[in-house]
């Protein structure tokens, strides 16, 4: 294989010295820096666009929990409004003391503590305070936290629709059983505010699942706007970089080619620095 030589002429203008080798060097190694760059540019606007994705996912959970929340809300307030119409309308008796407690709603198990963290936010976003106050607050969570305080407050959901299933059953057999009967009028009151209280306790238990998904669409939002300013500034080094190859490819046909070199490698390290800079700090 032939011997690859640097011509005479360009050896005369390139110092035969540590620092001429660098800068003969400069645009190979810058080549390489803009491609670098322009992968890591792409690579953070791949995961703003997942981050994107991800919190639209999460939007419609929330909407979801909303939706619940608000039907179960709209539900309870029926239940009282028809109680109230019959009250108004008809004479009403206590039920005895063993009916009657067939006609209370089993109460959710204690919601797990929430780390003081989530707590903070959630009463930010639960207040209506400006996104000034409340985003500083969503940037302090720690994504694994948040997910086990959602888990857990989608367990305690579960667990209560469970633990109802059985007093909606025995409501409703003791209604079927009362019709026709004197008391008939009586347990239908009672089962109007037996559900009412259920749909009550339920969207409640909504809301909180609905708070703790907003939470994650805060965070994911506010990573996808990250990743597109990472994004942003890589391409930016990527220019220089690719700045400073140009100067570096025109040194080659100048006559003095020191200064366009020396041009060439100030940019290029400019370049690695700021995407040092952003890769850190950003």
């Amino acid at each position: 294989m032939a011997e690859i030589k640097i011509p005479d002429a360009l050896k005369a203008d390139v110092p035969q010295t540590f620092w001429g080798k660098i800068l003969s060097a400069t645009p190979v190694v810058m080549t390489v820096v803009a491609t670098m760059l322009a992968g890591l540019a792409s690579s953070e606007m791949t995961r703003a666009q997942y981050s994107r994705a991800l919190g639209a996912q999460l939007q419609s959970k929330t909407g979801d929990q909303w939706a619940f929340f608000q039907a179960k809300r709209l539900r309870s307030a029926l239940q009282l409004n028809t109680l109230d119409i019959m009250q108004n309308t008809s004479e009403l008796h206590r039920l005895d003391d063993a009916t009657q407690a067939s006609f209370t709603p089993p109460a959710p198990a204690p919601a797990a503590p929430l780390d003081a963290s989530i707590k903070a936010a959630l009463d930010a976003v639960a207040a209506g305070r400006p996104e000034t106050e409340v985003a500083p607050l969503v940037a302090k969570l720690n994504d694994q936290t948040l997910e086990e305080g959602l888990r857990a407050a989608l367990e305690r959901a579960n667990a209560y629709t469970t633990a109802e299933q059985p007093g909606n059953k025995t409501v409703e057999q003791l209604e079927d059983d009362s019709a026709g009967k004197p008391n008939h009028r009586d347990i239908v009151a009672a089962r109007l505010r037996y559900t009412a209280q259920r749909y009550d306790t339920e969207a409640r238990l909504n809301q909180a699942i609905a708070y703790l998904y907003e939470l994650q669409v805060r965070r994911s939002n506010m990573a996808a706007e990250r990743h597109e300013r990472r994004s942003q500034r890589f391409f930016f080094g990527m220019l220089a970089a690719q700045a400073a190859v140009i100067i570096a490819t025109f040194a080659l046909a100048a006559r003095k080619r020191n200064l366009l070199w020396s041009v060439a490698a100030a940019a290029g390290a400019a370049a690695v620095g700021f995407a040092i800079y952003v890769y850190l700090f950003i």
